[in-house]
């Protein structure tokens, strides 16, 4: 095992408990690549807008709510599981994530795949409509649609800031 990977996963994601996003930005290298039911980025400027996005949300929506837990934790993988208010319905959320992670010759993550079932994180982020629908191809659309929509907000108003 590759303790220095490791040990980069496991600060990741102690980062990501204490809603630091820039902590978790330096865990990436330059021209990673992040992939995960909703997102598909490119970089570690775009990949920490994500990150700091969320982070922010997640302050703003419900900091009572939120939990994280990262366990099975190797040089290469993670399970996470994700509790918090879903801002948009106010809905309570538990999402549990798989992650696969390769690294480049500095042990700075180079991708991240992060995959949970889009159809129970659907139902409960959702309500009724993402019960309904979660398991389309439609509704993962919109809402990976909506998401690069937000994220381009986001960046656009960090920006001007």
């Amino acid at each position: 095992m590759n303790e220095a990977r490791r040990a980069r996963i496991e600060g990741f994601y102690r980062a990501f408990e204490h809603l630091d996003a820039a902590a978790m930005q330096g865990c990436y290298a330059a021209d990673a690549r992040f992939d995960d039911e909703v997102f598909s980025l490119q970089g570690a400027e775009q990949i920490g807008a994500m990150w700091r996005m969320l982070c922010e949300a997640t302050r703003a929506d419900g900091m009572a709510h939120w939990r994280l837990e990262a366990s099975a934790i190797t040089d290469h993988s993670a399970h996470w599981e994700a509790h918090y208010l879903f801002g948009a319905t106010g809905r309570l959320v538990h999402n549990r994530i798989d992650a696969e992670f390769e690294f480049d010759a500095a042990d700075l993550i180079a991708r991240h795949c992060d995959r949970f079932d889009f159809h129970a994180w659907a139902r409960q982020a959702l309500g009724l409509p993402g019960a309904l629908l979660g398991w389309t191809p439609w509704l993962r659309s919109r809402v990976r649609a909506q998401a690069a929509r937000s994220l381009q907000r986001f960046q656009a108003r960090s920006l001007g800031a």
